[in-house]
């Protein structure tokens, strides 16, 4: 009929607007995989909420010990904190020996998440934690009598939490989990939490400084021959100063470790449940070696050395009764040194990749969101801390020599911190360079070099002498591109753990030369040191591990 050629005739020309999910295949295929996506999507946001609760009871306690300390007392948080440690433990000891175990609960592995340097981080500040704690316990025995029983056995089951958290995460923390998920994520978003809180304490807890200062006044009564005494003071004994000496050194260790925990944790949770293909599963790994590297070593090297004659200058004149002025003025211009060739580095660093052709990495990557989201973060610390000391020395006397050192120093670290994250990301989202024909002939080169070792003593100089040429010609075989961004790279880590490693060990200025102290009332900026400087060092450390990764790619 006439009816029916005009519908064939129109036929092709509809072809390209069939709609396929009227298919019975396709239609239930996709529910099936919208199911399981509002399913993931309702899984993480239930345990989100069971964080964000857990993390505002224990912020509601902490917050009520600082401005009511009758009410709520240090050891009422202490035993919150205990029993939620209590609580990880046991779900972390479930996950060891149930859930991990089951049929098919580990299919994927993640292989961006728990790289080595964050692993390695993990036992190093869990190693000093656990230090920690064993001086706290040691510190409140000897003192047991004007200290409470909790301060014994908190430091206990904190030693029993990070030895099991650190298991936990050195054998599984690159695990995609397929079974029990929902348990999983509240598991792990109750750890974090609890790693958050017992941050969160041990930034703004200053009983440590009370002590400190009750000393300081019992040595100056003592001078004064005053024979008044306070109640809880170490008493004149070696093992005691031991303990608490090395109870303020390990401090800053606790607060690293936590956050370091909190970011590995975090990853866990976006993996479990993820299905990775085989695509997303690199086939080499990128390894770390030195050769190719002259100029950015020798320049790190020598501001790690710079710096650490700085270090010790600093500890010795800066703690003494009366601070030296002249200390400050060594640090400051130390910093304003160092942070411009930082800045230059990152700089010269993002315009070679605008220059590179590499095509951005746009898989899906739990592991670099987060580094990306931390680097941002963590670098607010001393954004915030900077910005915050520039209102004050411009509004008190910016021409006077140590407050404009001190102005420079803040503007310059604003300036490095966002050149620095501009260049660790950028590096970040590039695709790994595969391995060309520079590292073939380099890998021929070292097996020709090592085939042809001789025992003979006589040829050791001219074996020497081959692998210097050897490391010559690596380094000239590499592309200019890549050797600069090495370069750079490699400098610029060296930098960063000099730079993690003064504020770590003590070395706060910002704190010590009481500037912007007499500017914001000691107790404004106590609250404000003891949020920038743990996010600081905490910035430091991370941009190691995202520059080694920019290295390692490059």
């Amino acid at each position: 009929c006439h009816h029916c050629k005009s519908r064939s005739a129109s036929a092709p020309t509809d072809t390209s607007k069939i709609h396929y999910e009227k298919f019975w295949l396709y239609r239930h295929c996709s529910s099936v995989q919208q199911r399981d996506r509002q399913a993931q999507k309702a899984g993480q946001l239930f345990s989100g909420l069971l964080a964000m609760n857990v993390v505002f009871l224990g912020s509601a306690f902490i917050s009520s010990m600082i401005f009511n300390k009758v009410a709520i007392t240090l050891a009422d948080v202490w035993i919150l904190l205990s029993i939620l440690k209590v609580l990880c433990l046991f779900w972390i000891i479930y996950y060891l020996l149930g859930t991990s175990r089951q049929p098919h609960a580990v299919l994927y592995r993640d292989s961006h998440a728990g790289a080595i340097w964050i692993r390695g981080s993990v036992l190093l500040f869990g190693s000093c934690s656990i230090l920690l704690n064993v001086f706290q316990i040691g510190y409140s025995t000897i003192l047991v009598h004007c200290k409470s029983r909790v301060e014994i056995v908190f430091p206990i089951i904190g030693i029993l939490f990070i030895c099991t958290q650190a298991y936990f995460l050195w054998h599984h923390s690159k695990d995609c989990i397929q079974v029990q998920h929902n348990f999983t994520r509240c598991g792990l978003m109750l750890t974090i939490a609890t790693n958050l809180l017992l941050w969160l304490l041990a930034v703004t807890n200053d009983t440590l400084h009370m002590e400190i200062e009750s000393q300081l006044r019992e040595v100056e009564r003592r001078f004064a021959g005053s024979n008044e005494t306070t109640l809880c003071t170490c008493p004149n004994m070696t093992i005691c100063k031991v303990f608490q000496k090395g109870y303020i050194l390990l401090y800053p260790f606790n607060t690293e470790y936590c956050l370091v925990c909190c970011s590995v944790l975090y990853v866990m949770w976006k993996n479990v449940g993820r299905r990775i293909s085989h695509h997303q599963i690199p086939h080499t790994k990128p390894k770390f070696k030195l050769q190719g590297v002259v100029f950015g070593p020798l320049l790190g090297t020598s501001a790690v050395i710079i710096g650490a004659c700085v270090f010790m200058m600093y500890q010795i004149q800066a703690t003494s009764l009366v601070p030296s002025r002249q200390v400050f003025v060594i640090y400051y211009s130390y910093y304003i040194v160092l942070l411009p060739l930082m800045s230059v580095g990152a700089v010269i660093g993002t315009i070679i990749h605008a220059l590179e052709k590499k095509e951005l990495d746009t898989l899906k990557n739990p592991t670099r969101s987060l580094d990306v989201v931390l680097l941002m973060g963590a670098a607010l610390g001393q954004i915030g801390m900077s910005y915050f000391s520039i209102v004050a020395l411009v509004a008190t006397d910016p021409r006077d020599l140590l407050n404009s050192l001190a102005l420079s120093y803040s503007v310059l670290l604003i300036f490095q911190n966002i050149t620095q994250n501009v260049f660790v990301i950028d590096g970040l989202h590039r695709q790994r360079t595969p391995p060309g024909k520079e590292e073939d002939t380099k890998e021929e080169q070292n097996c020709e070099a090592y085939s042809q070792r001789r025992v003979s003593v006589l040829e050791l100089g001219q074996e020497i002498r081959k692998a210097s040429l050897s490391y010559i010609h690596t380094y000239s075989h590499l592309s200019w591109k890549r050797r600069v961004l090495r370069e750079i790279s490699f400098f610029l880590v060296l930098c960063n753990i000099i730079l993690w490693i003064m504020p770590t060990f003590g070395a706060h200025p910002i704190f010590e030369n009481g500037m912007e102290r007499s500017f914001y009332g000691y107790s404004t900026w106590f609250v404000i040191v003891n949020f920038g400087l743990p996010l600081g060092v905490f910035y430091r450390m991370h941009s190691v591990g995202g520059l080694l990764e920019v290295y390692v790619t490059a």
